[in-house]
């Protein structure tokens, strides 16, 4: 071979620093600490934020359930029957006009209330000919 066709082999050297060789050939020493965690604020926010959410719908949650409305009576004899009469609608009488006749001593606005309800009225219209259960006295 001739010198200026000599092939140079070198091998990598390893450079160790202060720290040594850990086992394994890693640098660090036997003491290295691994690296300190950094969240994003992305990071921090749904490790944080979440939870809280989580907290906050089981808060909701529990609280729906104690504030429920009462339950319906377990028997029969803790009901109250409403005494009701059938009434036809004339041409020109509205709701109010019903009440009115139906039960004077009472405040009209209750009395609608209970016939809506009796009724399942959802706009408090009614039309001529239509029956209605009204309560009576």
């Amino acid at each position: 071979m001739s010198a200026s066709t000599a092939v140079h082999h070198s091998r990598p050297q390893n450079r160790v620093g202060a720290q040594g060789l850990q086992a394994g050939g890693q640098p660090g020493g036997p003491a290295a600490r691994p690296p300190r965690l950094r969240l994003t604020r992305r990071g921090r926010i749904v490790l944080i934020g979440l939870p809280l959410v989580l907290l906050a719908a089981l808060l909701l949650s529990l609280t729906g359930l104690l504030n429920s409305p009462a339950k319906a009576a377990d028997a029969a004899g803790g009901l109250s029957v409403t005494q009701t009469v059938s009434v036809t609608v004339q041409p020109g009488e509205s709701l109010w006009a019903i009440a009115g006749s139906v039960d004077p001593a009472r405040d009209p606005r209750d009395v609608i209330a209970d016939i809506v309800q009796l009724n399942n009225l959802e706009n408090g219209k009614v039309m001529p000919g239509q029956q209605l259960f009204v309560p009576s006295k």
